[in-house]
Formats: C-alpha cells, sequence, structure tokens
C-alpha cells in the first residue's frame, strides 16, 4: 500500500486469452495460428509478463464454447473455441516463472466450493504465493447444456449461489492455522490438533463440513478477482474481492463505477485500498502514431462482416437482418445485460452503424483502445490513475505475444521514467506485488474431532 515515503504506484495484469483479444488475432501474420493449444505460447506470453514486472497474468474461461453461431456460419471462422483447462496450464506455467501472478477463472454455477478452494490451494502451494481465483457465474445456454441443464440457470440464482459460494471457499481456506504443522518426528506429532477447523457450513446452496485437506497457502489465501459490472456483482466485489477488472470506456464510467464499489466496503468493514480496480485497457504502442495506427489497422482489415455482426450477438442478439450500415438497433437481448449496455451506450455517443459499432468493440470487446506513442498510451492511463478512477490496468493485446512484447517493452519504460511503475518486484507472493495486504482472516469454529475412519 502507499505510503508517506512510498509512491502510489500502478498495478499491471495482462489478459492472455488465445492467440488475443482481437477478433481476428488468430489471423495476424506474427500470431501462431494454433497458440491457444500449445504451452510454448503461453510460456512466451507469461514470461513477457514477468519481465515486465506485471502483476498478474489473467486466464479467461468458460466451461464450454461459450460463441453462438450467429449470424449462421460465424462460428468456424474463431479461434477462442478451443483453449487448455486453466489450472493444468497455470500449474505448468508456475514452474516456468517465479513472480508473476497466476489468475484463472472458475465458474461458481458448475463447481463445487470444495473443489475450487483445494485446486486454488494447490495453486498457491505450486507457485510460491502465486494463484488468484477470477469468480465468475456462467451465464450461457451452451455452458448449462454440458451440465444437465437446458440452459443457465437465472441471474438472481446465479449470484446468490455465488455469494455463498464464495464465503464457503473462503471458510476452508481457514482450515489450517499458519502454525498448525508442527511435524515433530519425535514426538510423533504432526500437526497440532487446535490447529485444525471445521467449517460444517449449512447454507442455502451449500453444505459442507470440510475441513480442507491442503494446509494454509503461502499468501494466506489465493487472491481473488472479480470482474461483474452488475449491482450483485459490485456487491460481491465489494465483499471479497482482492482486484477487480472492469471494463469502462470514459472517464466518467469509470468514475461512477470506482465509486460505487469502493463506496460499498465499508458495509463489510473493509478500506477502499484493500481492493484495486483494474480497468481493461487495449493499447497499441508505435514509435509514431502512424506506425501505431498501421499496427491496428491489420487487424481490422482482417475483421469478416459476418465475425463483426458475431462480436455483437453475445450481447446485443443477431443483427444480421439489418443493414450494415444502418443505425444499431435497441437491444432486447437478455443474455448479458452490462456488456449490452456498453455496446449500445457507445453506439449512440458516436452514433455509430453497426459496422462501426462492430469495428470498434472488434478488439477491446467494450474496453478502452488507445492507439498511439508509448507517451500517448501513458498519458492516457495516467490521467485515470491520477483521477482517482483506475488503481492500474489489466492490458488487452491485441495480438499475442507480439502485443504484449510492444507493451513490454515501449510502455512500461515510460510508466517507469514517470515513476508510476515499479523498476523491481517488492515481494514474491501476488499479494505482496499488488499491494493488497494480508488475506483477510475470518472467525473460525473451534477445532472439532475428525471422525477416524478404518479403510475397508
Amino acid at each position: 500500500m502507499a505510503s508517506a515515503t512510498q509512491p502510489r504506484r500502478m498495478r499491471l495484469g495482462v489478459s492472455m486469452i488465445g492467440m488475443g483479444y482481437h477478433v481476428a488475432a488468430w489471423r495476424h501474420p506474427d500470431a501462431p495460428p494454433g497458440g491457444n493449444m500449445a504451452l510454448s505460447h503461453y510460456i512466451r506470453v507469461t514470461q513477457a509478463a514477468e519481465r515486465g514486472l506485471f502483476d498478474m497474468a489473467f486466464l479467461a474461461d468458460g466451461v464450454g464454447i461459450r460463441s453462438y453461431d450467429e449470424p449462421k456460419g460465424a462460428l468456424h471462422r474463431l479461434s477462442k473455441n478451443v483453449q487448455f483447462e486453466p489450472l493444468t496450464l497455470l500449474s505448468a506455467l508456475a514452474m516456468v516463472t517465479s513472480r508473476v501472478g497466476l489468475v484463472a477463472t472458475a465458474s461458481t454455477t458448475y463447481n463445487e466450493p470444495y473443489h475450487i478452494a483445494r485446486k486454488f490451494a494447490s495453486l498457491d502451494h505450486i507457485s510460491g504465493g502465486r494463484a488468484g481465483w477470477n469468480v465468475v457465474t456462467s451465464a450461457t445456454d451452451m455452458e448449462g447444456q454440458n451440465f444437465n441443464r437446458d440452459g443457465a440457470p437465472g441471474y438472481g440464482e446465479r449470484y446468490g449461489r455465488a455469494a455463498e459460494f464464495v464465503d464457503v471457499v473462503q471458510g476452508l481456506w481457514e482450515s489450517w492455522d499458519d502454525d498448525a504443522f508442527v511435524r515433530d518426528r519425535a514426538s510423533g506429532i504432526n500437526y497440532r490438533p487446535e490447529g485444525l477447523h471445521v467449517l460444517d457450513h449449512r447454507g442455502v446452496h451449500f453444505q459442507v463440513r470440510g475441513p480442507l485437506n491442503v494446509a494454509r497457502t503461502p499468501q494466506g489465501a489465493p487472491v481473488i478477482v472479480q470482474a461483474g459490472a452488475s449491482d450483485q456483482g459490485r456487491e460481491l466485489a465489494a465483499a471479497t474481492a482482492d482486484v477487480v477488472y472492469a471494463a469502462s470506456q470514459t472517464i466518467e464510467d469509470a468514475r461512477a463505477y470506482y465509486d460505487s464499489v469502493k463506496n460499498r466496503m465499508g458495509h463489510y468493514g473493509r478500506e477502499p485500498d484493500e481492493l484495486k480496480i483494474m480497468p481493461g485497457l487495449m493499447a497499441v504502442p508505435g514509435h509514431t502514431r502512424q506506425e501505431a495506427q498501421d499496427k491496428y489497422d491489420v487487424l481490422q482489415d482482417l475483421i469478416a462482416p459476418v465475425v463483426g455482426l458475431n462480436s455483437l450477438a453475445n450481447y446485443l442478439g443477431d443483427l444480421s437482418a439489418y443493414p450494415l450500415d444502418g443505425p444499431v438497433p435497441s437491444s432486447t437481448s437478455t443474455r448479458m445485460h452490462s456488456r449490452a449496455k456498453i455496446f449500445t451506450d457507445m453506439a449512440e455517443r458516436h452514433g455509430y452503424t453497426i459496422r462501426e459499432l462492430y469495428l470498434a468493440v472488434a478488439g477491446g470487446n467494450g474496453h478502452r483502445l488507445v492507439i498511439g506513442t508509448p507517451a500517448d498510451i501513458v498519458d492516457a492511463m495516467e490521467s485515470w490513475f491520477h483521477a482517482g478512477v483506475a488503481d492500474g490496468f489489466n492490458f488487452l493485446p491485441p495480438w499475442l505475444p507480439g502485443g504484449l512484447e510492444d507493451v513490454v517493452d515501449m510502455v512500461v519504460p515510460e510508466l517507469q521514467r514517470r515513476g508510476l511503475f515499479r523498476t523491481e518486484y517488492e515481494g514474491t507472493t501476488l499479494r505482496a506485488n499488488l499491494g493488497a495486504g494480508p488475506a483477510r482472516r475470518r472467525p473460525v469454529p473451534q477445532a472439532a474431532p475428525i471422525p477416524t475412519e478404518v479403510p475397508a
């Protein structure tokens, strides 16, 4: 945390989705076409992030193919339909990195709390204290159909389950005291019995006895990341998150979101600085503004109209019946409320046609886009940072690994020159580098005996 002797500095992450964030990323001449299923690709990306002293590498995920084939024929033109299971991948990446945080998405809709608590606690041990869990609910029918459902659960049901889910996971992470394991060979005592706590949770959605069969982790608990923009999502973030990955197009929107989340934290006994809000940012740097624009135009020229329309369909529904160069119609889609509003607000603010809207969102997917010299990009970041609407940024490289390496080689030195970003890691754990403070300790039940069962 910043102090009188330590100036406030930005936190940086990278979203390492497939071959990049732009819808045409896999077609970029410098992107490996099958990189989303190549460990070597992700090694290069995470090592670049670590070379740039980033706080975290963030892996978004869904439990199924989440893109609609709208308009018909769009789906087979997309590269994001296959990717590694996140915890498996991040465990491998932990072996080839030593400082950068490793954050993965895991859904509260189609998992059980015990599974998630155990997996992320294990990753925290494997990585030496660098694990983070991005908490999401699963909204698409395609995911529900992979888990004995006809479609996704309702909005309220998903968030009600999510809130209890996170509470259970955090409780399970408190199963063991820091000093529970004495491992005294002479006495034969492995752990102090009073250092073990049984959760015995009984709630609306879950009954989980515990304890967790993984020792307390190097960070005390893995970092919790959240990205919900809805009112329920903001409440969950204020109550539980260490980091929020936000989407804002304007400084006014960023300020409203920042204040909305931070002002809720006192209700949960939390200080505002315990939570880092990091808006998504697609930065395309060049030695000149024209060079930067030329880089971006390479990708823009690779967008087929059917793919551009598909980038809107997940949020606004299928717009193929409307003229591409006509106005954006009002959305009646209920798929993803918050992102749909971002898109319709963009269209209204700029007077975009459908074509202009999909070109505008093809890269950042509703996040902020800055194209220019390193100084231009840092100016844009600094204005939001000093205005108090962002604690840092999550970079969304248009293509990987080159788009990230450009940021590391060109933007990070300018940030450091201005004293806005670290020149070396402060610690060995994600929590320490974020300056998020120690894991929140919550009351634990008195130690309870564990039933002894003799295996058959």
